[in-house]
């Protein structure tokens, strides 16, 4: 009897032995095949910089992601199993880089090894609605923008865009102020809404585009873009272009050189490699000629633009003891009345001259004001 007892506690063992092991083996997937690995296309490919950065290896986990985001399941079975800090750098890169995917929630799920992606999203029910909403304002923004030529162009006009549709909102208490949806459904988003915007509106007209995260000279955590002009890359940081003035935009951010940009942004090169600007060609001072490398050629600026109908001047300095300077000159009331009568534009008003500093930029801004 003891025997048997012994026998059936034996089999008792390794019955419930099996069935843990296997619901392990059903939750784990271990017995299960990986899907044959998959790639983006070469279109899709061309329009996400980043994601040719990647290894062979973080492509097809990049790729799987992608498709299944896209689809929005909740889990996605990768094509190998991933160690935990390569599946989290594929996955920050994803989420930070496509900025359709607003859906997304901002946590996400992670192990030591991974087989099946899990996804969390944004517990809404009304996602395809808000699906909609975006894809409809994606395609009104790129409409806006057509018969505009030339990558210059196409980025200013992005650019611009955002600018006039969205406003600046500190934090992250919105929901969708870090996303793409909230910068053009909404109309409101803080640094990286605005930056996913620019993203999906450069992939939508043909711009090469990647977000960038890091650090101010503040020390405050920020995001950006690098944009390919031609053959060369720009940074451009349309957050600090926006004023939430209207008809006032800071120049000194749209498409700039390392050289000048990183005075004042430092990126994190954690998971991937910004791109080296080292031309400055297309900023918009070199374009319009407003890049000033003495007094008399500042005053000639001011002069032009007075002449051409333009009250909002914006002037940058080759050095700064030119800048400082030439705010000095610009201080100086009779001097000023001198500039703008040379200029043979007559004002009926009394004129206010305003100036906005960007010392660290060497970039100023003229503001002349007529009271009739």
């Amino acid at each position: 009897m003891k025997k048997k007892l012994v026998v059936l506690l034996l089999v008792f063992s390794l019955t419930l032995f099996a069935a843990v092991g296997m619901k392990y083996v059903i939750d784990t997937g271990f017995l299960r095949g990986y899907p044959d690995a998959e790639y983006l296309t070469a279109e899709e490919a061309s329009a996400r910089p980043v994601y040719n950065k990647l290894t062979v290896r973080e492509r097809a986990i990049y790729s799987a992601l992608y498709r299944g985001i896209k689809e929005k399941k909740e889990t996605i079975p990768l094509p190998f199993e991933v160690k935990g800090g390569e599946y989290s750098k594929v996955y920050r890169i994803l989420e930070k880089q496509e900025g359709e995917f607003f859906y997304l929630d901002s946590v996400y799920y992670t192990a030591k090894k991974i087989r099946e992606a899990r996804i969390a999203y944004k517990k809404e029910l009304d996602t395809e609605l808000k699906v909609n909403s975006f894809d409809s304002a994606v395609k009104k923004a790129v409409a806006g923008g057509s018969g505009t030529y030339g990558s210059y162009y196409i980025a200013a006009y992005i650019s611009n865009y955002i600018i006039n549709n969205c406003k600046y909102v500190i934090g992250e208490d919105d929901m969708y102020a870090s996303t793409a949806y909230g910068c053009l459904v909404e109309g409101k988003a803080n640094c990286e809404g605005y930056a996913k915007a620019f993203n999906v509106l450069a992939a939508k007209m043909g711009l090469e585009s990647q977000l960038i995260t890091g650090v101010t000279d503040k020390g405050e955590n920020h995001a950006w873009n690098q944009v390919k002009i031609g053959l060369d890359w720009y940074n451009i940081d349309v957050t600090w272009e926006d004023t939430d003035v209207a008809g006032d935009v800071r120049r000194e951010y749209f498409l700039r050189p390392d050289s000048v940009f990183l005075r004042s942004h430092t990126p994190d090169e954690e998971l991937f490699e910004p791109e080296k600007c080292v031309k400055d060609e297309w900023s918009f001072f070199k374009v319009t000629g407003s890049f000033a490398d003495s007094i008399e050629q500042a005053e000639d600026i001011i002069k032009s633009n007075i002449r051409a109908g333009s009250r909002s001047i914006d002037i940058e300095f080759d050095s700064l003891d030119l800048y400082e300077k030439f705010v000095y000159v610009m201080n100086n009331e009779e001097r000023v009345r001198s500039i703008i009568q040379d200029s043979g534009v007559s004002f009926d008003g009394i004129l206010s001259i305003k100036l906005r500093e960007n010392m660290e930029e060497r970039c100023l801004t003229v503001i002349i004001e007529e009271e009739k």
